[in-house]
């Protein structure tokens, strides 16, 4: 067993949100207890302890729409990149570099990611993956990366036709091959999904093909109205809507999980709602690639189960928080937006929408939930409670503070020492692996 006391609890708990110094027990791979310090250290004496030094006790992070591929992008120049808007950006940047990649280096792009991950405090990630310059097999040597590093893991593979009806077909295959494996698997950390890239790359005859292969008991992730040109392409094509045409090809429901939803109106909300599908906000993405801002506070308004993602452009949820915090106060033009909804996306949202494909329940401390904690180094110099601790996470904590990550009661990271793995042995793996990536794509 274990004991992390000695701080400020964070549970995320309703009926005990808070415990000024606080305390929880895991034994083996969930929570025992949670309570008081002073009375934990009595009733536990003889466990190993971590000393959480007066730091903030809480749940893990959980990122629910992350992009692996995109690791070895960080600083890349592209030779003739010059976008002009959001197709240029995907073809020019993205494409290009999944095109490129190998199974080691996607393996590798894997072990990046969830380093960082672990120094960012998120155990848990949804991941949608790109690699069509080696399609069979990604997904696999993604899950070994995640069980190697001990980090929680739903994996899809994104289905297009942009290059062509073999690599949609293999793509498709390599969703239901991983599906059947991760469905087989009884540690509850690894899980599968029928990835999309989205509607407009992706034919009637892929959609029924993905449809058909897919193995019961899952859904589907998939890019929805990230930009304009998703939607001028669905009502030129099929005349409809995006939600309306994935309605239609039965695409929607409690399992399937839609990203971005920038370009959909009340109506597909209301079909959001009536199916129980999910949705993903990603608000630093969407900016930089000036997409533009969805409709998110509505979204969330109208009881549809939303949650916060990165899109991989960074592993830190505490710097989305804010992103998404002064994204919809600035495009609303009302100082009151996004105080509720973008935590109750972090906190609630993430953790429902991860229990969906996870058997232990996540993103609370409580007894018999799953025993994923981090500390964070965080001293306040203002009263800290239960009624102000988003306010405190949101404009006195980032990712940097996170000092120790607990992911199913293994110890992945201990005052800022990564235990899991040798972490410059890791650096100089993706080192290599990424030289040869922009040697590929630049030639």
């Amino acid at each position: 067993m274990l004991l992390i006391g000695n701080g400020r609890l964070v549970t995320r708990n309703s009926q005990m949100p808070y415990i000024e110094d606080g305390a929880v027990v895991l034994d083996g791979t969930v929570i025992k207890k949670v309570g008081a310090y002073s009375d934990l250290k009595k009733a536990f004496p003889n466990v190993q302890f971590i000393d959480a030094k007066g730091g903030v006790i809480m749940p893990a992070f959980i990122n629910v729409h992350e992009h692996i591929y995109s690791a070895m992008a960080r600083g890349l120049s592209i030779n003739g990149y010059h976008p002009k808007g959001f197709l240029d950006i995907l073809d020019g940047m993205w494409w290009t570099i999944d095109r490129h990649l190998t199974l080691e280096q996607t393996r590798q792009s894997a072990r990046a990611t969830y380093l960082d991950c672990i120094k960012n405090g998120v155990t848990t990630v949804f991941d949608h993956h790109a690699s069509f310059g080696e399609i069979t097999g990604s997904l696999f040597a993604i899950e070994d990366a995640a069980r190697e590093f001990g980090v929680r893991s739903c994996l899809c593979y994104e289905i297009s036709d942009r290059d062509g009806k073999e690599k949609a077909r293999a793509s498709v295959k390599e969703n239901a091959d991983f599906i059947r494996h991760a469905q087989k698997d009884e540690t509850d950390m690894i899980a599968g999904m029928m990835g999309m890239h989205a509607s407009f790359t992706i034919s009637d005859e892929t959609m029924e093909l993905a449809a058909s292969e897919k193995p019961d008991g899952v859904g589907y992730h998939i890019h929805v109205a990230e930009g304009i040109e998703d939607l001028h392409d669905c009502l030129k094509k099929y005349g409809k809507r995006i939600i309306d045409r994935l309605m239609d090809c039965d695409i929607l429901g409690e399992k399937t999980l839609t990203a971005h939803c920038i370009y959909v109106n009340p109506h597909e909300m209301e079909l959001l709602k009536e199916t129980n599908t999910m949705v993903v906000h990603n608000p630093e993405s969407n900016m930089g690639n000036a997409c533009g801002c969805p409709p998110t506070m509505e979204i969330v308004k109208r009881g549809i189960l939303t949650g916060l993602g990165t899109d991989g452009y960074t592993h830190d949820m505490l710097e989305s928080y804010k992103v998404a915090n002064v994204l919809h106060k600035h495009h609303l033009c009302d100082p009151n937006a996004a105080w509720g909804e973008v935590p109750k996306m972090l906190f609630e949202g993430n953790a429902a929408i991860a229990n969906r494909y996870f058997k232990r329940q996540l993103g609370v401390l409580k007894e018999g939930a799953a025993a994923d904690v981090i500390v964070m180094e965080y001293n306040p110099l203002t009263p800290m409670n239960e009624s102000n601790i988003n306010g405190h996470m949101l404009f006195g904590m980032n990712g940097h503070n996170v000092v120790t990550t607990i992911a199913n009661g293994k110890v992945l990271m201990k005052d800022r020492i990564v235990t899991c793995v040798d972490e410059e042995k890791v650096w100089a793996d993706v080192r290599e692996e990424s030289v040869k990536l922009w040697k590929s794509i630049n030639g």
